[in-house]
């Protein structure tokens, strides 16, 4: 993943604007007094790019993981997931059968019923 180009050593200065890693860390983190340590070691120098990425994976895996196991569970019940499709499709039909027929009646258009 893109960091800072100018950040080339761990004791080189970084910015953290742009810094894409540190955008995924502002959005996924709730951790916010580490991810604003890790900001100002990385500014000052001394903080290399792997470690900044492996707290970003550390945070990621974390948050994808119910997400995991709950679709795991699902596959074991490929019963279940086709009844819930099933029934979400019959409700999208009715939502739309009625706005169809009401976009006809404020249109004046009329209907093969």
């Amino acid at each position: 993943m893109f960091t800072d180009p100018n950040h080339l050593k761990a004791s080189d200065p970084g910015c953290v604007e742009g810094n894409v890693v540190f955008t995924y860390l502002d959005a996924f983190d709730e951790d916010r007094i580490t991810v604003e340590d890790l900001k100002a070691r990385y500014i000052r120098g001394g903080l290399g790019d792997s470690i900044v990425k492996k707290r970003l994976e550390d945070v990621l895996q974390a948050l994808l993981a119910p997400i995991r196991d709950r679709r795991c569970a699902l596959a074991r019940d490929p019963g279940y997931v086709l009844q819930v499709v099933k029934r979400g499709t019959a409700r999208a039909r009715e939502i739309t059968d009625t706005t169809l027929r009401d976009v006809r009646a404020a249109l004046g258009l009329f209907t093969l019923d």
